[in-house]
């Protein structure tokens, strides 16, 4: 990498010819690709060390729907979720897409809808009750992700099932 950054340095000090600028982009360019190698490269080398982090993932979303956060803090977004399993957001994000090939956040909205499909059986509930017990703000929003994911609204989801 110091090699790239002194053959710019050098292009840049040393301009003569119309392909300087050629040369200082295939320098900066190489410099990207090592990089991204490095960075692709941790997902290989730490997989021991993150081996357990979708279970842990996948245990965390159990216990929060389970407990009252959902009506105190809302939907988890990734960045928390990151910070309550100590990752850094881009860096949790990058992990749970190379190990299941959903985004985080479609991964939480995945479960929102699986945990929404469970409780949608409950007559006793309204569809809002349901969105807030969710951590919904509107109501508006779970019947749009519902049927945005399962093709079907929550009333046509029920009333089918």
């Amino acid at each position: 990498m110091l090699e790239c950054f002194s053959k710019i340095q050098y292009e840049l000090e040393h301009s003569i010819d119309n392909h300087c600028k050629k040369l200082i982009v295939s320098n900066i360019e190489l410099f990207l690709n090592y990089c991204s190698r490095f960075y692709e490269r941790q997902f290989i080398t730490r997989d021991a060390v993150h081996q357990g982090i979708l279970e842990r993932f996948e245990n965390f979303l159990n216990e929060y729907f389970q407990s009252d956060k959902p009506h105190t803090i809302g939907l988890p977004s990734v960045a928390w979720c990151a910070s309550e399993l100590h990752l850094s957001a881009s860096y949790f994000g990058d992990l749970i897409k190379k190990e299941t090939g959903k985004t985080a956040q479609e991964y939480i909205q995945s479960k929102v809808i699986d945990m929404a499909k469970e409780k949608i059986f409950d007559h006793n509930k309204s569809l809002s009750e349901i969105a807030y017990e969710l951590g919904f703000k509107y109501p508006q929003h779970f019947t749009r992700l519902f049927k945005q994911r399962v093709g079907q609204s929550p009333n046509e989801y029920r009333s089918l099932n």
